[in-house]
């Protein structure tokens, strides 16, 4: 004998109409929330470089890849000559012009700073686990952020942006 459904004594004292339409009620509520609470990606902070850094950073954008590692290239909107991004999870951000980073001057002026093909990259661990590598001793300074876990080596991305960097941005 199959067993009967029984409907607890609140819902039974609400009129019909209420009854049907507590359960898609309660599941639109349950979307609206979780949607409301996710939080996409973060917004990139656009540098400003001024004077020929600018220039610099145009011409950069220019010779930078479409693809980067197996990663498409697909920039925020609105687009900025000074922002790179490629499609990874969370994203490879590629920033030209940024200001340089007050830890030069602090207790990790003295972290891995790797030199490739002419190019110094200063190294800093984040805190998510990714890293960020910004170039030193250039007419601007370039800054690649990469995520944990993508790369074989944190270092990949901006050793193949390196080329790009040392032909459009004087040491």
């Amino acid at each position: 004998m199959p067993r009967e459904l029984r409907v607890p004594r609140v819902l039974a004292a609400l009129p019909a109409p209420v009854r049907w339409l507590a359960a898609p009620v309660a599941l639109t509520c349950t979307v609206v929330v979780l949607l409301g609470s996710w939080s996409g990606p973060a917004d990139i902070e656009v540098p400003t470089p001024s004077g020929k850094a600018a220039g610099y950073c145009r011409n950069l954008a220019a010779a930078l890849p479409k693809e980067l590692l197996g990663h498409a290239r697909k920039d925020p909107s609105p687009s900025s000559p000074y922002v790179a991004v490629w499609d990874t999870t969370p994203r490879t951000v590629l920033r030209c012009g940024v200001d340089r980073p007050e830890a030069l001057d602090g207790a990790h002026a003295e972290d891995m700073s790797p030199t490739i093909d002419d190019v110094t990259w200063w190294s800093q661990k984040l805190d998510d686990g990714g890293y960020r590598f910004v170039t030193t001793m250039r007419a601007a300074y370039v800054e690649v952020t990469t995520p944990p876990g993508v790369y074989n080596s944190p270092l990949d991305p901006a050793s193949a942006v390196t080329a790009a960097v040392k032909a459009t941005i004087p040491g």
